[in-house]
């Protein structure tokens, strides 16, 4: 798999904040501006939400030369994760459960489920590959709005997120997790951060598409609006108690999941695609 055309996984209309060869850039209407090597994601999402959006107002539109690879939207931040936050989660989660009441309860309950999901160094960006477990015999992308936080809680943007799951171990027992959840190359992120002052998450349409040896295996859509919960409520619950000095990005549950009999394999293709936001693309490893 290629490097990604930048301007072919980003849409043109909007603002968006895009990581390229490790630098920063805006991209307003299709027109991109280098924030300068001094400016980094850490930086940014340490600044309250008003101030962050002024320097990045007072960027001279450059119409920079991109000549690099998309990297994903992350520097130092932990990537967190709500689960059954849409009613296909929940029933897929009972499906392959041992016990679905645990499931049934939390969809229902006050607080959500909110879990640790990777480190940055777990996490891989557009054109990489992210990976499936050799200890797991049944695994599934989760492709999800992933909400990108400062570290005073407030929304800066969101981007995609791919929570890859191993359902076979989670489904042994819940309290497998994180085993289920967290190892190397088990999340991505991208294509580019679509900046929260001009981009509503309200009803967009969230699309998966697995391919495999070139041809459609499995494909479907849900909407933001078929979330149980609200951003703002998620957020609340995981900044109870912690700092995130630098933001954190919080991925807000999924509402696709293949069916039964599908598994991942070496050498698939994920195609996430958000309205508004881009296309996220990864191929697929088994881990040894």
């Amino acid at each position: 798999m290629g490097r990604p055309d930048i301007q072919s996984v980003i849409p043109g209309p909007g603002l968006h904040l895009v990581r390229i060869d490790s630098q920063l850039y805006v991209k307003h209407d299709g027109v991109f501006s280098g924030l300068g090597s001094d400016v980094s994601l850490d930086m940014l999402l340490s600044m309250p939400l008003r101030e962050l959006r002024e320097s990045l107002q007072r960027v001279w539109p450059n119409d920079a030369t991109l000549d690099g690879a998309i990297e994903a939207p992350i520097q130092s931040q932990e990537v967190w994760a709500a689960g059954v936050t849409y009613q296909r989660s929940r029933e897929a989660r009972a499906e392959e459960a041992v016990d679905a009441d645990p499931y049934d309860r939390v969809y229902a309950a006050i607080r959500p489920e909110l879990f640790f999901k990777a480190t940055p160094n777990r996490v891989r960006g557009p054109g990489q590959k992210v990976a499936i477990r050799a200890d797991s015999t049944w695994d599934v992308p989760e492709p999800e709005l992933a909400v990108v936080c400062n570290s005073s809680g407030e929304v800066v943007g969101y981007t995609i997120g791919n929570d890859v799951s191993s359902r076979s171990i989670e489904g042994e027992n819940p309290l497998y997790l994180p085993q289920a959840k967290v190892y190397d190359g088990c999340c991505s992120l991208g294509p580019a951060i679509a900046l929260a002052w001009e981009f509503d998450p309200a009803d967009k349409t969230i699309a998966l598409e697995i391919r495999r040896a070139g041809a459609v295996l499995f494909q479907s859509e849900t909407r933001t609006s078929a979330m149980r919960r609200s951003v703002a409520e998620l957020i609340e619950y995981l900044y109870r108690h912690q700092q995130f000095k630098s933001g954190c990005i919080l991925l807000t549950g999924t509402g696709i999941v293949p069916p039964r009999e599908f598994t991942l394999q070496p050498d698939d293709e994920v195609v996430i695609r958000i309205e508004g936001i881009g296309v996220l693309h990864n191929e697929v490893e088994r881990l040894e």
